[in-house]
């Protein structure tokens, strides 16, 4: 069971999360992000502290040790318990302020990052304390692992994660750390934004769990952006294949990489909302009977790039020294569409994109579209459902549309824009391709 930041954002929220790790009869192991706004803070701390300016450094630590001590006073009632917070947070926040004697590098930032959900999981154990509800900790450091090109290294969080959960045979709750992990120099890094929904994720299949909850503060996933468009609904059902299309292309309730390592091993992902829960939420399994589209989402912050060269028809190779280019700046690339003389493609990851530029103008003359968005419409074989291209592009009919991916994947029709269209594109494909 993973709970995001806004679930244990609050005194009243850890209170809720603990009712609900206590209702079942299964061991659990729960999975907790920090206390929401916290990783942010502790991001803009570590940019104060990076670029020397300890004063603000100092001001961010300050404010974000009130906002603790103001919490912890709301979660917890007994003496005892409270002194244990008090410490828990004078330790944190006592590492934070030595961090403004000494010189910043890239590993402290890492254990920067750490810090939010070090404090969520020590308070919430407290709060397991106090209430005498048996549980045992257990440090995300001691077997999350990733290797030298950041990926989890699942068989060896499989092996020791059973090795510990062998040393409890008797207990029924563990509470765990999203996010954080070790790297292959056992320095303490994480699994990027959003990477508690992956913590919970390679748990799961680490231990083979029969079900990998994810409670956020949304009743599932919707067919559509709740914050844009009217009248959007919670999905019932998705497949493993259906959910990784949208978590890539933008739906923010779950993490993109979350779904292999469920996948993996066939263990079912449930959505659920810690505000309401008992809510119907979405399960994604390894299939569905449903066709046709499902959901909606949307990708921002995306650039073109297409590279036009008169050669191109007859330059046997052309498009592996294209992607070569990409691979050696390790830069993923979400679309891709031909022609016999010019291959468009989009990026998210814009930190090489001048180098990129450089080396792919000598293959020819190169053009950039900036601030895209990529409109992905998702469903099971919902290229090959009849009149399902043809809704989608009525639609759409009067908004610029820059590429098409059609035909890639069954499961997914993606529709670059320009951003400005975005929220439009959103509303007329939820007016046009589903049916109320």
């Amino acid at each position: 069971m993973k709970f995001g930041g806004t679930s244990v954002g609050r005194p009243e929220r850890m209170h809720q999360v603990k009712d609900l790790i206590t209702r079942g009869d299964e061991p659990t192991i729960v999975v907790l992000s920090a206390l929401s706004g916290t990783t942010n803070a502790l991001v803009g701390i570590g940019e104060a502290l990076a670029a020397g300016d300890k004063t603000l450094a100092k001001d961010r630590i300050d404010t974000l040790h009130a906002h603790y001590l103001a919490f912890y006073p709301e979660l917890l009632k007994t003496p005892g318990a409270r002194a244990q917070a008090e410490e828990i947070i004078r330790e944190h926040f006592e590492f934070l302020n030595i961090l403004l004697k000494i010189s910043f590098n890239e590993a402290i930032n890492r254990d920067i990052l750490a810090q939010g959900e070090m404090l969520s999981t020590k308070l919430f154990y407290t709060l397991l304390g106090e209430l005498e509800i048996p549980a045992v900790f257990l440090p995300a450091l001691d077997f999350m692992s990733i290797d030298e090109n950041s990926e989890p290294e699942l068989p060896k969080i499989s092996e020791k994660l059973k090795a510990i959960l062998a040393e409890h045979p008797q207990e029924r709750l563990f509470i765990t750390q999203g996010y954080i992990c070790k790297n292959h120099r056992n320095e303490v890094d994480n699994l990027k934004r959003g990477g508690s929904d992956y913590t919970a994720s390679l748990v799961a299949a680490a231990i083979h769990a029969s079900v990998c909850e994810i409670w956020t503060d949304i009743d599932g996933m919707h067919n559509n952006d709740p914050r844009i468009v009217d009248r959007t609904r919670p999905i019932a059902e998705l497949s493993f294949d259906e959910a990784a299309e949208l978590a890539y292309f933008g739906a923010k309730i779950l993490h993109p990489a979350s779904i292999w390592p469920a996948q993996l091993h066939n263990i079912p992902v449930k959505l659920l909302n810690t505000m309401q829960p008992d809510a119907g939420g979405t399960l994604i399994k390894a299939s569905v009977e449903t066709t046709g589209v499902k959901a909606i989402a949307a990708k921002d912050g995306i650039t073109a790039i297409k590279v036009k060269s008169s050669r191109m028809l007859l330059a046997y190779g052309f498009l592996r020294r294209i992607f070569e280019i990409f691979e050696k700046y390790k830069t993923p690339i979400d679309m891709i569409t031909t022609s016999e003389v010019a291959v468009s493609v989009t990026i998210d990851d814009l930190s090489h994109l001048e180098q990129i530029l450089e080396e792919l103008q000598a293959l020819g003359s190169v053009e950039v579209d900036r601030n895209q968005t990529i409109i992905c419409i998702v469903g099971n074989m919902v290229s090959e459902t009849k009149g399902a291209i043809k809704s989608v592009m009525d639609s759409l009919v009067d908004i610029p549309v820059r590429m098409v991916s059609y035909g890639g994947s069954r499961h997914n029709v993606s529709i670059l824009v320009d951003a400005q269209y975005k929220v439009q594109a959103l509303k007329n494909l939820n007016e046009g391709v589903f049916s109320w």
